[in-house]
């Protein structure tokens, strides 16, 4: 899914940039009637453009995802059934302000990062 959004992303800013640089030079060896010196606006609106698709297609998500798993993380209780970041599943034990203690299958307790719990499992 990302690597299509970023392919999405690359051959756009292709096409704005083929548009762009082709309206701007000249055809051939003709040289323009007036040259006023003038402040470039398309490259403003091209930057602007540009700016607008990264924020809503990359940034605007990812701020998204870090919202929703700072909230999972907050919500964490004891006896919740939680995946950590390296795919180890367990069942809450004991919570503290910066780690958790999940039992796992074996009857083993492991201390991890709360951070590192990446998703909570339904009962």
């Amino acid at each position: 899914m990302a690597r299509n959004k970023l392919l999405i992303v690359l051959v756009t800013v292709l096409l704005i940039s083929m548009v762009v640089i082709g309206g701007c030079l000249p055809a051939g060896d003709e040289q323009p009637e007036t040259t006023d010196g003038g402040f470039p606006w398309m490259t403003i609106v091209f930057l602007v453009l540009i700016f607008a698709l990264f924020y809503f297609l990359m940034i605007r998500p990812q701020r998204k995802r870090q919202k929703e798993h700072q909230e999972l993380v907050g919500q964490l209780q004891k006896g919740d059934r939680v995946v950590t970041a390296g795919g180890i599943y367990g069942i809450i034990e004991s919570i503290s302000e910066d780690s958790v203690v999940i039992k796992v299958e074996s009857g083993a307790t492991m201390r991890v990062a709360r951070g590192s719990v990446a998703l909570k499992r339904e009962r």
